[in-house]
């Protein structure tokens, strides 16, 4: 929703007055500050990342990426983000038309990719601990879980808080609050596909060289 500033009197120089309005987009400013948000983010997976690529050799006469990773698993994976990410797509096509119930069912098919996604990277966790390839067992092990955990953590997050989006969008509709909202769900959804396309290659693919 367009917000307006309070009237101001602008003089003229004949002694009349004039009245004018001024107008005020807070979507402007909440998308603004949401790209600073995701800067900060990108920089926490950068620190990650370079954290890896110095630990990620460091086996402490353990296992190695080759002998842990089952890639056709985490290929899968792969698959269900990226397509949570074009289903996601859909809904906000959807929602530039103002269709309230094909937004919430592209929207519902992100949510299920999603948490897809998230029960084969709590598969892969738990059989990873059964071997007993713990965070404890070497640096590699650390950095990896630690890489990987909290790229989980934010897809978990915002599973959360695409469900909640749901029930004000099925409770309100697309109101001009909702749309922002799902534009700055858009982009962290579309930030963490980026973010797994470097995990997939830096860790799983190169971890098995």
């Amino acid at each position: 929703m367009t917000a307006q500033a309070p009237a101001s009197t602008v003089p003229a120089d004949d002694g009349v007055n004039f009245y004018t309005r001024e107008e005020h987009h807070p979507e402007n400013g909440t998308l603004l500050g949401f790209w600073i948000y995701l800067m900060s983010d990108c920089l926490i997976f950068a620190v990650l990342f370079a954290c890896y690529g110095v630990l990620g050799r460091s086996y402490a006469a353990g296992p190695s990426g080759a002998d842990l990773f089952d890639l056709k698993l985490v290929a899968l994976n792969t698959l269900f983000l990226l397509l949570s990410s074009i289903t996601y797509g859909f809904a906000m096509l959807e929602m530039a038309k103002n269709r309230t119930a094909t937004t919430l069912l592209w929207l519902g098919v992100t949510g299920f990719f999603g948490l897809c996604f998230l029960s084969v990277e709590l598969y892969e966790f738990h059989h990873l601990i059964e071997e007993g390839a713990t965070p404890q067992r070497s640096a590699f092990l650390s950095s990896f879980f630690t890489l990987v955990g909290t790229h989980g953590l934010h897809v978990t997050f915002g599973s959360i808080w695409l469900v909640t989006l749901m029930v004000q969008v099925a409770r309100l509709g697309l109101t001009a609050e909702n749309k922002r909202r799902l534009m700055c769900l858009s982009m962290f959804w579309h930030f963490l596909d980026v973010v797994w396309i470097g995990v997939f290659t830096f860790v799983y693919l190169m971890g098995t060289l």
